[in-house]
């Protein structure tokens, strides 16, 4: 059985995560879409809640699974049994942040390996912050998130 993890913060999750997702869920049997946690980042959402919105959004992905961590990506990887890591490139300067956690990956965990998938040029100006900082400014979000209707609803 081939298992991917495709991590992120997934604050909230996009139409561009969805996208990758999907995608993933073509190629392997199994793709754990995998909130790693970071304490020292800020979230606008809790874990719970975006656990929440990506278990909503992936629902009709029968191969996806929703799942959070705190630790390092590669011990998660292990621990699912996934060799594989997914990551999406959206423009340059995520190739070249990606490529750093890749290099780090590797030298940790040689055996697992990762896969760039490009988001489709629709998807490529939708980001996590763009869709937060819309929210703060009260501009509506259709279109950039899976569940809009959900998302707003937690807010007010």
């Amino acid at each position: 059985m081939s298992t991917a993890v495709f991590p992120g913060s997934f604050d909230p999750v996009t139409i561009g995560h969805l996208d990758i997702v999907r995608r993933a869920a073509q190629v392997f049997d199994k793709v754990y879409v995998a909130i790693l946690d970071n304490p020292g980042k800020g979230s606008e959402f809790t874990v719970e809640e975006r656990l929440e919105l990506i278990r909503d959004a992936i629902k009709d992905i029968p191969n996806a699974v929703a799942d959070a961590s705190s630790g390092l990506l590669v011990d998660y990887c292990r621990s699912v049994g996934a060799n594989v890591i997914i990551r999406g490139l959206r423009n340059g300067s995520d190739v070249e942040y990606e490529a750093m956690l890749e290099a780090v990956n590797t030298r940790i965990a040689p055996e697992i390996s990762t896969l760039y998938l490009i988001s489709k040029g629709e998807h490529a100006h939708i980001s996590s912050s763009l869709v937060r900082q819309l929210i703060k400014i009260g501009i509506g979000i259709d279109g950039l998130v899976p569940n809009a209707d959900h998302i707003i609803l937690r807010r007010e």
